[in-house]
This record gives structure tokens, sequence and C-alpha cells, in this order.
């Protein structure tokens, strides 16, 4: 079975000291190698982030991974905490440029196994704009991963629209992560804005851009949301509801019934249980759901899909499609 996973993470081995060179930024991240093959990430204020190894920047170990779990490609984006965007944009054009080119190497070098995602300065259009079209033309990435919102800009913010154009031109795909959880500084404890706050920001850019008209304004667009969609596939009922007994305050846009959009984007498959999953699967049907791990993180799906491969009631096409075949679609690969 061959699986192509399009959710995975990864950074480089050595970043610069952009706090140093910039002169601000306490969230900028930095890597503190501890020893072979293991790295602390670190806040440049010198708080601790994460603990990371290998996996998380030696193509050479990653591969040796996806052999053991018959993976035969991977598509590369960015950690979210790397975004950048409350940063200067001119210096988060600069570190999408080097992110990006960071990216680009590992797919030229390693072109059967991997595909990257590029970064892009949200917080400035054009910029993001000419990003992107060096992403297509010059770095030759399928797609870009952007945040589920932009400086608390929600995804249907017409300031945006420019750049929607451009990728719909472009044929570049779309990676909807969250990140920068809100009510986050509310529940502290329990991880839980990993654990609440990531499937809220899905659901509330999936919501935002169906009741903003994006996927009607731009029906181009090949866009695919983190983490099973987040919780909107679990609480679609409510927004549908909504949408029918409050439309002068869900259907200012003149966009049809939420139920309706399903099909007109992707989620990946990580959802850590079977009846989720074969909820979304009746949901969005398999040509919308693509294998995703979250590689290499623990709240990800490391075993990438082993859960499918062995679900006794998933017939051999359903598989494949999941395991494989949305992904080539969603990433234009022939």
């Amino acid at each position: 079975m061959i699986k192509i996973d399009v959710h995975a993470h990864i950074l480089p081995e050595h970043m610069p000291n952009l706090k140093e060179q910039y002169g601000y930024g306490d969230e900028f991240i930095y890597l503190d190698h501890t020893g072979p093959g293991k790295a602390n990430m670190m806040k440049a204020d010198g708080s601790f982030f994460r603990a990371i190894d290998d996996l998380c920047w030696d193509p050479e170990a990653i591969i040796r991974h996806m052999d053991q779990h018959g993976v035969q490609m991977m598509a590369l984006s960015t950690v979210p905490v790397l975004f950048y965007y409350w940063a200067q944009p001119e210096h988060t054009y600069n570190w999408s440029r080097f992110i990006n080119d960071h990216l680009a190497g590992i797919q030229r070098k390693y072109p059967e196994r991997f595909v990257g995602l590029g970064t892009l300065p949200m917080q400035d259009i054009p910029l993001a704009i000419l990003e992107a079209k060096r992403c297509k033309i010059e770095l030759n990435l399928p797609g870009v991963e952007i945040a589920t919102h932009i400086l608390n800009r929600n995804l249907d913010d017409e300031q945006f629209y420019p750049l929607y154009e451009a990728l719909e031109q472009l044929d570049l795909c779309i990676f909807v992560h969250p990140w920068d959880m809100m009510g986050q500084e509310h529940m502290k404890k329990y991880w839980l804005p990993w654990l609440v706050g990531m499937p809220a920001e899905t659901s509330r850019a999936i919501c935002s851009m169906i009741f903003g008209g994006i996927f009607d304004r731009f029906p181009k667009l090949r866009i695919l949301f983190a983490h099973g969609g987040g919780c909107f596939p679990h609480t679609l009922g409510r927004v549908s509801h909504g949408y029918q007994v409050r439309p002068d305050l869900c259907n200012v846009h003149d966009v049809q019934d939420p139920r309706e959009y399903v099909k007109r984007f992707y989620i990946d498959s990580l959802v850590h249980d079977e009846e989720a999953f074969k909820y979304n699967l009746k949901l969005f049907g398999a040509d919308r759901i693509a294998l995703g791990s979250d590689f290499p993180f623990p709240l990800g799906d490391l075993e990438h899909g082993k859960f499918l491969e062995e679900m006794k009631d998933l017939d051999e096409a359903t598989r494949i499609q999941v395991l494989r075949d949305t992904a080539k679609e969603w990433l234009g690969l022939k």
C-alpha cells in the first residue's frame, strides 16, 4: 500500500537568532542542541518551548521512519510556532524565504519522498503574494501552509481576497493549520490549548470561510484543514441549524446551508478514533479525506494510518483513496 502523508512538519537544524538580528521578539524560536539527535526549542527570552529530536530536522532519519511505516511521500510544512505573523512584515518575509528555501532544498534532494508546503508573511498580503509566486515559479512547491486566523483576522477577511485570487491562478493548494489558539490564556492547565483550542480554531476557520463566501467566490481553491476538520464535523448540525434559524446573523453573504460545503474542501484523517473517522467518511466522502499524521509530534498519528489499514469494514477502494489518491489530487501530483 503506497501512502502519502499530507500533514508532517520539519524545521531547519540550524536557525539564526532573529532577536539578535532584529533587536526585538521574545517569541522568536532558536534550537539548543543538547546532544546527538536531541534539541530543545527555546524562545528568544530563554524560556523552554518543546523538546525535539532529529525526526524534526533530518530527512534521512525521517525517511527511515517512513520506510518502517510504509509511507512513500510526505508533504512537509513548517511548525506553526514559526509563522511569525506578529513580527515586522519585512522580517517575516525574509524568514519565509529562509524556510521555503529549506523546504525546496529537501524536495529537490528527495523528489520521490518529499514535497514542501511553503509559508507566507500573511500580515502583509502584497509580500505574501510575492512569496507565493516564488514558491510556485522558482521553488516548484505545490502549495502553502497558512494559519486558522491571521492576528485575529478570520480567513474570510476581504484583505485576503487578492491572495486567494493569486493562489487560484498559481494553482497552489492551501493547508490550514491551527495556531495561537483563542482563549488559551484562560485554559493554561491540562494542555487544553492543544486539546480544546486547536479543534475550535479549525472550526473557526471553516465556518468563517463558509459564511464569508470564500468557497463561492474562489471555487478553484484546494483547501485542506488539519486534524480532521477539528470540531467542525461534529458541530455541523448546530452550525446548519443556526444558519436556518438566524439567517440575519449567519447568512449575510447569501451562502448555502453549511452542509452543502463539505464537498468543497478537504480534511486530513487525524482524528484518533475509528468511529470519528467513520463519521467523517460518511460526511465528506473518501475523496475529501487525506492521510495526515502531524508527524513527528506526540499528538499525531505516528503510525501513519495503521488504524485505517487495519479497519475491517473499510473497503480497499476507500482505503486507497484516503491513504494515497486524495493526497495526489489535493497536492496536484501527477
